[in-house]
């Protein structure tokens, strides 16, 4: 079998599978992705900016699934709210070029663009409950460079490294931050090889560092400079209107041709006023639905970058980090204004 055909019958495996999932997932749960002019994180009638991809096989829909079949339908339907939106995929670990093809494939065989997260920076979190990363440098570079080539031709979204640069400038022990802008600089220079990807580098939120200023020297050693743009409130609660502020003065600091997203997964009720308040706070919802259509030229998209119902980590009676937790997501859903 030739490169070419046998490249052709593994994306016909691969949408065989997508296809499958989808028709599980209806059966089990009686959700269905809307219709292509309806979609969830689709633009305007007429607009030709990519719809987001949605992950049929994801935990919220493993639950919706579960639910239907325990007889708690009214759950069931509450979690379609999670199920039924794109949400990115966290890429944490070695290996990361074999899922980031999965997935890119996938969404390309649906018609959709997906959005991913680098999550491997050494010293990540600072050592706190998402604690881990690369061991090294030369094993990120080579880790980033199996992100870039899983990519292929395809494109997603792509936001590099969440917290990396906030964390340093309020400060990381034992982080090398001289390394480390030179890892997250390669990272965007790499990812952005590849044809019709978009790259943001997180640049934290609102609330971490309400002083935009302090982060434009960081975000510049950072390769701001060759990336689309940065990305705000990333696993965070600020709303939206908070956080579009920021993004403008931010862009503007940085001399104003720099675009953002911002992660409106759980800001439904914005930030919670109490201790902790960034991990697993109570009371709060779903946010604005995943889309490019905001009507703001410098915000390129709201996206669900944090997987809503993923646990921030062992606060609150939450199970590790990153560990879907049902009950924390059935309380955003509920929440939910829409």
């Amino acid at each position: 079998m030739s490169p070419s055909s046998s490249h052709r019958s593994s994306s016909h495996r691969l949408r065989l599978r997508v296809a499958l999932a989808t028709a599980l997932l209806l059966g089990a749960t009686g959700f269905a992705p809307a219709p292509d002019d309806t979609a969830p994180g689709d633009t305007a009638p007429g607009d030709t900016a990519p719809a987001f991809w949605v992950d049929p096989q994801s935990a919220a829909a493993r639950q919706a699934a579960e639910w239907r079949r325990a007889g708690r339908a009214g759950d069931a339907r509450l979690i379609e709210r999670i199920a039924g939106r794109p949400q990115a995929v966290w890429l944490h670990s070695d290996g990361a070029g074999a899922v980031v093809r999965e997935h890119v494939e996938a969404a390309a065989a649906a018609g959709r663009t997906a959005v991913l997260v680098a999550y491997f920076v050494p010293h990540r979190d600072c050592g706190a409950y998402s604690s881990g990363g690369a061991r090294d440098a030369a094993h990120y570079r080579r880790w980033i460079d199996d992100f870039a080539s899983g990519l292929g031709s395809r494109g997603a979204y792509v936001i590099v490294e969440p917290d990396a640069v906030a964390h340093l400038v309020a400060g990381c022990p034992g982080a090398n931050a001289a390394e480390r802008y030179e890892l997250l600089a390669h990272a965007v220079e790499r990812l952005k090889r590849q044809p019709h990807t978009k790259v943001y580098v997180d640049a934290g939120n609102a609330g971490w560092i309400p002083d935009e200023r302090r982060m434009v020297a960081p975000l510049r050693s950072a390769g701001i400079a060759e990336a689309d743009g940065f990305a705000l409130n990333v696993s965070n609660f600020q709303t939206d209107a908070v956080s579009s502020a920021y993004g403008h003065r931010l862009a503007r600091a940085l001399g104003g041709d720099k675009h953002f997203v911002i992660d409106s997964s759980r800001n439904g009720n914005g930030p919670y006023r109490g201790a902790q308040s960034w991990c697993n706070p109570p009371g709060r919802a779903l946010g604005t639905p995943p889309t490019t259509s905001t009507g703001d030229p410098s915000l390129d998209a709201y996206l669900w970058i944090k997987r809503p119902g993923e646990s921030d980590g062992t606060c609150r009676g939450g199970p590790q980090a990153g560990q879907w937790w049902p009950e924390y997501a059935l309380g955003l859903a509920m929440r939910a204004r829409g």
